[in-house]
């Protein structure tokens, strides 16, 4: 419950900082249309558009796990909230690391199960093709590189990359026009999954909607 009340609070600050945001921002766009400066016109109403995505980001990030399995805790000194190059939406990053791993407490490069790391990009290019897949009955029966789940309820691809004589796992997930995306190089399918769960998508969701 109280996780709840949260995310209807988050999602009511967000909602009356886009509204005094989105008033300037469209005034401004108004103006310069008005006056025939459609550069300009159209300058303000990215802007409008990357600030919205912006704060919607580093609300996500408040309600991202703080730690993934028994070992992995967040490295929130490096989370990372920008937005996408080349199109509309942000993208939010945070890794996680284990306390044990030698020379970098909190490192996603690290093999053999100690490191973990989060993306999850608005509006992303990629949700057309990944719907396509988790749509086609034979991927999820297949039990190849490729695996259709649930996570939290939410359908997701969980595919499988060798690596010598290991695998690892990536699992994807779409949220409307949002791509969630969890790595975790050396860990079993069922650890991957298992830390997959964690993540509060259905709070992600309200967010993002």
């Amino acid at each position: 419950m109280k996780k709840v009340i949260s995310v209807i609070i988050l999602s009511t600050f967000i909602f009356s900082v886009r509204a005094q945001q989105f008033a300037q921002y469209l005034s401004t766009a108004k103006t310069s249309y008005s006056s025939g400066k459609l550069e300009d016109a159209r300058f303000a109403m990215e802007q409008m558009l990357q600030e919205i995505d912006m704060i919607t980001g580093k609300e996500i990030v408040k309600i991202l796990p703080q730690k993934m399995g028994d070992n992995l805790t967040a490295n929130t000194a490096k989370d990372n909230v920008n937005v996408a190059t080349g199109f509309y939406g942000v993208i939010i990053e945070r890794d996680y690391g284990s306390p044990t791993a030698t020379g970098n407490t909190n490192n996603n490069t690290n093999t053999g199960g100690t490191g973990a790391s989060l993306q999850i990009i608005t509006n992303s290019p990629m949700i057309g093709t990944l719907n396509t897949l988790l749509s086609i009955p034979i991927i999820g029966g297949m039990g190849g590189n490729n695996k259709v789940i649930k996570i939290n309820g939410y359908k997701a691809l969980v595919q499988k990359s060798e690596n010598g004589t290991t695998a690892d796992y990536e699992v994807q997930l779409p949220l409307n026009s949002t791509l969630i995306t969890f790595k975790a190089p050396g860990f079993s399918m069922d650890d991957v999954i298992k830390m997959a769960n964690t993540i509060p998508v259905s709070d992600i969701a309200k967010l993002v909607q």
